[in-house]
């Protein structure tokens, strides 16, 4: 990992940055760092404190935090498993420092686990080879047996400990013109900004719930979205002896450049910064109907005997979004009784198949979205644990009126106020239908998927709107919407959000 990549992962300095400083340093030497701060790109507090957050990589095995006998064991499954000959290639696969890489290469050579070959024939320098002799072999063999876990060097358990710490969520001010600006897509009032704003940033629990359609999940993503910190991964973490898996590129986005805006040059001094971890955007994960209480517990891989982080550890730093909560494969109270004490300890315990259990900083902000009731999902001793409690509503008709124009003009659609009235007068009085958010963009949908069924260029008829209508609803469900309103007693007076 490059100084370059971390001042471009925290959005410090651009790639043309980047290219000017390598320029100068080839003229004038010095580190990439100093070189930037000289050219005016950062100052020097700033690449201070870059490098101050960023991992620093083990300069010993020892540093580690890892017994050597258990890298050792990594080392030959990735030279077994991926055919690979000198150190340099054993450091980009292992993530350790080539000090480290030869410090327990020496070790194999002292145990008769690996033999040299000599060097390689590269023109620009040259590397020693190792081949695996056949007592490494048989030491790989009965290293996968132990777990197939191949793949960079795991970081010790008070390293990720105190590296969830340091990069705590709520280390992050999200100010008030920063939430602004990311729902001015939306029609929100401000007195629901207002409220969300405090939550967001105390990094606690929020509770969305209202009818569906209303924008519950739209908000709860348009907040995940806010924080902008860099925070470091780790591929995996050691607890007793046994690997478990964090780092998922479906959840985790690295914040490195692109290839083309990285340096190649071989030549350039790195800077020590611990490559077993990754720079990423604080994570977001977003969980559904499929959630079950298993997720929440560490997974066991018997074949590969080895662990998968459970989704609310992968989501550490980051936001955690339960979606429908309610509508859960695992009940809302065996849920609700999971997180309790995380909830209000903001500490979470695993336990290991063999029975050790270990602690973790639960610190991420968890956001609950639902459409039911909260008093019939949850007690007033859960409730209480939930600081931040937010109702989403129908909108007015001039709200309503605002979702659909914005959304029309957005797919080249004028809507009028004899469209408006006759969407109104369809769902509200020819069938009970409340008004909701997201009836625009559905309406809107449908009129554009019939225009291109017709080859036609997209326009709006009352035709289109009325057969764009009876798919919003079946016969059977007429008058199901002023049932449900007046049973959730809905009050168009309170917050709305609609999500274009």
């Amino acid at each position: 990992m490059l100084i370059g990549d971390i001042l471009l992962a925290q959005n410090l300095v651009t790639p043309e940055d980047i290219k000017i400083a390598l320029h100068r340093q080839k003229e004038n030497g010095g580190r990439l760092g100093d070189n930037l701060v000289a050219l005016g790109a950062l100052t020097q507090d700033q690449l201070d404190r870059a490098i101050y957050e960023a991992p620093r990589a083990p300069k010993t095995i020892e540093e580690t935090g890892i017994p050597q006998s258990n890298l050792l064991r990594i080392l030959f499954k990735l030279m077994y498993v991926n055919s690979l000959e000198t150190a340099s290639e054993l450091s980009g696969a292992i993530k350790l420092p080539i000090g480290v890489v030869n410090r327990l290469i020496q070790e194999a050579g002292d145990r008769k686990l690996l033999e040299s070959l000599g060097n390689t024939d590269q023109s620009t320098f040259s590397e020693t080879r190792y081949v695996i002799t056949e007592t490494g072999r048989r030491y790989a063999l009965e290293s996968l047996e132990q777990n197939q876990y191949v793949g960079p060097a795991p970081v010790s358990l008070p390293s990720y400990q105190a590296r969830i710490n340091q990069q705590k969520i709520t280390n992050e001010r999200v100010e008030q013109e920063k939430i602004q600006k990311s729902f001015e897509n939306l029609v929100i009032t401000e007195d629901f900004v207002r409220r969300l704003g405090p939550g967001v940033n105390a990094g606690k629990s929020i509770l969305l719930y209202g009818p569906p359609g209303n924008g519950k999940t739209t908000v709860a993503e348009k907040v995940a979205e806010i924080f902008a910190n860099v925070i470091y991964v780790p591929y995996c973490f050691e607890v007793d002896g046994q690997i478990i898996k964090v780092f998922d590129p479906a959840i985790h986005k690295p914040k490195f450049g692109s290839e083309h805006e990285r340096t190649k040059n071989s030549g350039l001094r790195r800077e020590e910064f611990d490559g077993r971890w990754v720079p990423c955007e604080r994570p977001v994960v977003i969980t559904g109907g499929e959630l079950t209480l298993e997720m929440l517990d560490l997974s066991f891989n018997p074949h590969a005997k080895y662990y998968e982080a459970p989704l609310h550890v992968k989501a550490s730093n980051g936001t955690f979004i339960i979606d429908d909560f309610g509508r859960q494969l695992v009940s809302p109270e065996d849920l609700l009784n999971r997180w309790i004490v995380p909830l209000e300890s903001r500490i979470d315990y695993l336990k290991l198949h063999t029975g050790k259990s270990f602690s973790l900083p639960f610190d991420e902000l968890v956001i609950f979205s639902t459409n039911l009731s909260p008093d019939d999902l949850m007690d007033p001793a859960f409730l209480r644990r939930i600081p931040y409690k937010l109702e989403t509503v129908g909108p007015s008709r001039e709200q309503y009126s605002q979702i659909f124009k914005m959304v029309g003009s957005s797919r080249g659609l004028d809507i009028t106020d004899d469209i408006l009235d006759i969407v109104v007068e369809e769902l509200q009085v020819n069938n009970r239908f409340e008004l909701a958010c997201y009836q625009p963009k559905f309406i809107v949908d449908q009129i554009i998927a019939a225009c291109k069924y017709q080859g036609a260029d997209p326009y709006v008829s009352k035709e289109l709107v009325v057969d764009a209508l009876k798919n919003l609803y079946t016969t059977s469900a007429k008058g199901a919407g002023k049932t449900a309103a007046k049973a959730a007693n809905i009050d168009n007076s309170k917050p709305t959000v609609a999500a274009l």
